[in-house]
């Protein structure tokens, strides 16, 4: 990595807490300048503009989420370990300011076309990585094929960006609690 790159990390990994906590328009470049101690032009020599460190944030944020999930389910040996594991790494995952799917997807929704299409494919992996466990289990006779992985992969990831929110808002940790218990019960009415 060269010193360009390494500077571009550097304005992403500081500027990506705030962001996803303050949001996109509630970030000023002031607030970049003061999380990386860089000035203007350090900042704007690196990225055309406030939205590219926003789009790279969201990425950085979403990317650095998506690694500790799949280290989860990678400790898994079946479907079950594998299930387990992920919902275990969602009431465990900590993010300053929240979960950055729902912060900048709803945030995005009607202004930012750009950010609502990287949100959207980040959604749809989130969703995939339940699947994927799920259809693979089916496969190995380890669940049921009456589940419809598809369907349940959706529900779980609704509920628990659900629960989410219920927990920063609520600021408790039961929602989640509840929701992922009430997610393992089901799951294991399809165990075979």
């Amino acid at each position: 990595m060269n010193k360009a790159e390494r500077t571009r990390r550097f304005i992403i990994e500081q500027s990506a807490p705030i962001i996803n906590k303050k949001g996109m328009a509630g970030t000023s470049l002031s607030d970049i300048m003061e999380a990386t101690k860089l000035a203007k032009g350090g900042i704007y020599g690196n990225f055309e503009s406030k939205d590219e460190i926003c789009a790279e944030s969201f990425l950085y944020l979403t990317e650095t989420l998506a690694q500790q999930l799949d280290r989860a389910v990678l400790l898994g040996q079946n479907a079950k370990e594998k299930f387990s594991n992920l919902l275990n790494a969602y009431k465990g995952v900590k993010t300053e300011g929240g979960c950055p799917i729902l912060n900048f997807g709803v945030e995005a929704d009607d202004t930012h076309p750009a950010m609502k299409e990287n949100v959207k494919k980040v959604i749809r992996a989130a969703q995939k990585r339940f699947f994927d466990i799920l259809a693979d289990g089916i496969e190995k006779n380890e669940i049921s094929s009456d589940l419809d992985p598809k369907n349940f992969s959706i529900k779980v990831f609704a509920m628990i960006e659900g629960a989410i929110l219920c927990g920063r808002v609520l600021e408790s940790n039961d929602q989640m609690r509840i929701i992922i218990n009430a997610i393992q019960h089901e799951f294991e009415t399809y165990l075979i």
